[in-house]
């Protein structure tokens, strides 16, 4: 045991000699309450102890004892539908023993140690292993299948005894290697250090999220990084949520970094009640939530990113295909700013420390899909919250994510003022993975990136021409120009707004949002058409099937895309009687 005593105190920043034995980064039990801490810094005998912990009372002299480990985190059956804390602190079995409040030092397993798991064996006594080989399955949800795997850092390569089925828990040992190594339902991993896998692979299958915006103007694979940049109130913890319940993820971990407390106590209160479309189960059957709320301790809010993306990999490690919301990093990285003004670091851009793109690189770089140890294809999706104070992107966190992501969900204030959500904006939004997924989409319709293009150009000519409008006025315009603003107020409108309380709109699929984008396409070539021969305006804006396209989205069920063929003959017909309309009028 190494004991060291504390010489300094700088609120979460711990000073103490005696530890000059100790790793960097090795996990210390610090002061008589014995919380929980990490070393970050050593230099000639003095180390430098990231605490966890509340420090309050803490006096100088008190002991210092080293865990000779790394900060980790235990992964085993048991972590899905649990809530934690930055450090992996179950916060409801914390409650139930302790009450509302967290104690100094308080601790308790993360996952129930008296538990017992039904394991279902794949592996037999003598076989050869290899770390990721898969042991056997537990069935940890309704919704989860838990593989139990040989750990990264075992070095054995056989099976020399083995328990086979049976319940046991996670302390339990089922097998051992040949150098005795123990093999149990559940190890530790160091937090900071990626898990390791065989290759990555291209990231060209999209996250479908069932949001039009996401899916089709800017869309994310899985396996990819996202960030979705606002200032207050403009939806980005609601479009995390959306996101979360609808993607086709097999797991959601659900990151709260130091948002404010009401916003956590809705996640908490609503994702237990959701279910999940997918299943019909609860969507906490899918989930791992860590609430690292403003008012808790900020070391265990830099920490908890790292907390989240190691759970996911975890998973990720089982073949699959999880999906990261870190609300938000810029909370993360205020975080980061104090920790290194208290340890005196030279500042960089807006006091931020000089380290702030390593750590964030550190982060998105562990996003991507993979082929995995145990042979399984498996992905983790990173979504980051970005909060940029008044809306300023060009503040040091926004653009230096943006360095390190591929996909960039803009939410504009104006939009959410006007009530329009998800409030992504067209113009500062961009994604690179379209190229990617481009094949995934043509086997609905190979027009998907072709009509993608020339509905986002729509939208950036509207944008010019509102500037013309409050200049002179929409009068002033020709007809084909006034025609590209009701073409983009329809796409506005019809496709890209979208309700999330409708039980229709909720939730598009690709069929049905590619479909809807084509009609209003397909509308506006064929009103350019007559608009061109001479047709007035006002004609085809009175057209009834105008609104039926604009309106598709809350009448026409994800399962009868028949309903928008109808909508689709009745765009012909209309068409076609106009010009006969016209045809006629001209031969007069």
């Amino acid at each position: 045991m190494i004991e060291g005593k504390i010489t300094r105190i700088s609120g979460p920043i711990v000073y103490a000699e005696g530890l000059e034995k100790c790793g960097l980064y090795d996990v210390v039990d610090v002061g008589e309450n014995k919380l929980i801490g990490e070393i970050i810094r050593q230099n000639e005998g003095m180390a430098t102890i990231q605490v966890y912990e509340d420090v309050s009372g803490m006096h100088i002299g008190e002991s210092v004892v080293s865990n000779e480990r790394p900060l980790s985190v235990r992964l085993g059956p048991g972590l899905v539908g649990t809530i934690y804390d930055g450090i992996q602190r179950p916060l409801k079995e914390m409650y139930e023993d302790k009450g509302a409040f967290l104690l100094p030092g308080q601790r308790t397993s993360p996952i129930d140690e008296n538990k017992k798991w039904d394991f279902v064996p794949t592996a037999r006594e003598g076989d050869s292993i290899a770390p990721g080989f898969v042991l056997g399955t537990v069935q940890e949800t309704g919704s989860i299948v838990h593989k139990i795997m040989v750990p990264p850092a075992i070095k054995g390569k056989t099976l020399a005894t083995f328990k086979g089925a049976g319940s046991y828990t996670i302390d339990e040992v089922i097998g051992t290697t040949e150098f005795d190594e123990e093999l149990k339902l559940s190890h530790y991993w160091p937090l900071r250090k990626p898990r390791p896998f065989l290759e990555k692979l291209e990231v060209n299958q999209p996250l479908v999220t069932g949001q039009r915006v996401i899916d089709v103007f800017f869309p994310l694979s899985k396996g990819g990084t996202a960030a979705i940049p606002g200032g207050f109130g403009t939806g980005k913890t609601m479009t995390q949520h959306a996101v979360a319940k609808w993607c086709d993820a097999d797991l959601i971990v659900y990151i709260g970094c130091g948002e404010r407390g009401n916003e956590m106590t809705d996640v908490l209160t609503e994702f237990p009640t959701l279910i999940d479309p997918r299943t019909g189960r609860s969507l906490m059957e899918r989930t791992i939530l860590i609430a690292n709320t403003s008012n808790m301790p900020v070391a265990a809010r830099e920490v908890s990113l790292y907390s989240g993306i190691t759970l996911a990999e975890y998973y990720r490690d089982m073949g699959l295909h999880v999906a990261i919301m870190a609300d938000s990093t810029s909370r993360w990285a205020e975080a980061l700013r104090e920790l290194s003004g208290r340890m005196e670091e030279m500042p960089a851009e807006e006091g931020y420390p000089a380290y702030l793109p390593t750590r964030l690189a550190e982060f998105y770089e562990r996003a991507g899909r993979v082929n995995t140890l145990c042979g399984k294809e498996g992905s983790v999706t990173v979504i980051g919250a970005v909060s940029p104070a008044g809306g300023d992107f060009s503040e040091p966190v926004t653009q230096h994510t943006k360095r390190f992501i591929r996909c960039f969900w803009a939410l504009e204030r104006e939009l959410a003022n006007a009530r329009h959500y998800p409030a992504i904006g067209w113009i500062d939004s961009y994604s690179e993975y379209a190229e990617e997924i481009k094949e995934w989409w043509d086997k609905f319709d190979p027009q998907w990136a072709t009509v993608r293009i020339k509905a986002l150009d729509l939208l950036k000519k509207e944008q010019r021409l509102q500037q013309i409008v409050r200049l002179i006025g929409a009068d002033a315009l020709p007809d084909s120009d006034r025609l590209v603003l009701i073409v983009s107020e329809m796409i506005k409108n019809g496709f890209l707004q979208q309700n999330a309380f409708d039980a229709i709109d909720a939730y598009s699929v690709p069929q049905k949002q590619l479909k809807i984008l084509l009609l209003i396409m397909d509308f506006y070539a064929k009103a350019l058409d007559v608009v061109k021969a001479g047709c007035p305006l006002l004609k085809v804006s009175e057209l009834s099937v105008r609104n039926e396209i604009v309106r598709a989205k809350l009448t026409v069920p994800n399962d009868n895309m028949d309903m928008l063929t109808v909508i689709g003959s009745h765009l012909e017909e209309q068409f076609a009687e106009l010009e006969r309309m016209y045809r006629k009028d001209t031969l007069i």
